[in-house]
Order: C-alpha cells, then sequence, then structure tokens
C-alpha cells in the first residue's frame, strides 16, 4: 500500500510505502532510477516493511520491493509497466 501526503507550500510529497510480506529485510529499488542501491525498509511490529521518501511533485517513478536479497515484488496496489527484461515494475505517478 502506497500513501501519499501532498504539500502546499512544497514542490514534494511525502510517499509511505508499506509492504506485508514474510521476509528478513526488504529494500525499496528504483525511484529516480535508481537500481544499484537499495533503500532499506523498517520491518514493524506487525511484520510489515515501511519506509517514507520525499519525491518531487508531478512526476512518475518504477520501482521494486527486492525481498531478502534474492526475490523482486511489484507492489500489489499500484500499475505496472514492462521492463526491458520482460518482467514487470511498478508505477508510481504523482
Amino acid at each position: 500500500m502506497i500513501e501519499i501526503k501532498y504539500f502546499k507550500t512544497k514542490d514534494y510529497c511525502k510517499v509511505k510505502f508499506n509492504l506485508e510480506v514474510e521476509a528478513k529485510k526488504v529494500e525499496l529499488l528504483g525511484l529516480n532510477g535508481e537500481w544499484k542501491k537499495g533503500l532499506t525498509m523498517t520491518k514493524k511490529k506487525d511484520g510489515s516493511f515501511s519506509i517514507d521518501v520525499n519525491l518531487p511533485k508531478d512526476s512518475q517513478h518504477e520501482f521494486k520491493y527486492l525481498v531478502d536479497k534474492k526475490n523482486w515484488l511489484t507492489d500489489p496496489g499500484s500499475a505496472y509497466i514492462q521492463n526491458v527484461f520482460g518482467t514487470t515494475n511498478s508505477v508510481l505517478s504523482i
């Protein structure tokens, strides 16, 4: 699940990414075209993972979750787009 908070006086939004998955570690990759260095998500008490990220307004981002350094997951509530590898990426339009 993704939650977006818009600010009237800022040129960015606060985006909260949440993922419910059984894992030890989850990283968020692809935002702003960054596929090599992931953002490590925080594991919450209920076992889900979460991270807050500031992203520019009027932008579009492809992303995926990397679970335990081996499994790629798309966001279940997001739109999808095919990538150059023949799989899909999640798409977030702000």
